[in-house]
């Protein structure tokens, strides 16, 4: 299983699914559109090691609701995602035994590897 979880409206989403070029058996996952399931976040979570590494603090809702000042546990990381999905570090690409969150040079090299496999 191969998936790229993305925003269509992102630009940083765009050039990422650019450079990762993916094929016919990654599926793409628009997330503003389809959402993401808890199946799937808790899947990205245990290979990740953590709801918080998926967890964007770009968010603007994470901004305006001033999480910045409260201390969030995995739960709320995983409620936070569950409810809205720009708090969903993006893009993210998930294969069989890895998962690879956000736009770092370092970390599209890697899923692009990973891709490849």
């Amino acid at each position: 299983m191969k998936r790229i979880y993305h925003l269509a409206s992102c630009q940083s989403c765009q050039k990422a699914l650019k450079f990762l070029s993916p094929d016919h058996s990654t599926q793409l996952v628009e997330i503003k559109s389809e959402g993401i399931s808890e199946d799937a976040l808790d899947h990205m979570a245990k290979l990740s090691g953590s709801y918080e590494s998926l967890f964007s603090r770009r968010a603007q809702l994470y901004k305006q609701r001033g999480l910045a000042s409260k201390k969030l546990t995995e739960s709320d990381y995983r409620s936070l995602i569950l409810e809205h999905y720009t708090f969903l570090k993006r893009p993210v690409v998930v294969t069989d035994s890895h998962v690879f969150a956000g736009y770092a040079k370092a970390t599209l090299e890697a899923a692009k590897a990973a891709l490849a496999e």
